[in-house]
């Protein structure tokens, strides 16, 4: 319940901090997926647990995000489906 919480709050607060360009996915990451990315499963770079996410391709992992999934909320509290793919691109980038 903690962790939820927490997440809640960080996401809440990258939200408030307004939209970032589509086309940098490292900025879209570090305004809205660093918070969770950093501290839980799966963590950026942590090439075996991206692994089996990454061979289920791009366009599902954007799909996932999308949706969201607990505790992620959907589109990860990004602004646009354009930061998503942005978002997903570099996490893929940075996690091969």
């Amino acid at each position: 319940m903690r962790r939820t919480l927490l997440l809640v709050g960080i996401v809440a607060t990258m939200m408030a901090g307004g939209q970032v360009a589509a086309a940098d996915g490292k900025a879209v990451f570090d305004k809205t997926c660093k918070g969770c990315h950093t501290m839980m499963q799966p963590k950026i770079g942590d090439k075996a647990a991206w692994a089996p996410r990454i061979a289920r391709g791009e366009a599902a992992l954007v799909a996932s995000v999308m949706k969201g999934k607990t505790p992620m909320p959907p589109k990860g509290g990004a602004a646009s489906e354009a930061d998503v793919k942005a978002a997903v691109e570099y996490i893929i980038s940075q996690s091969k």
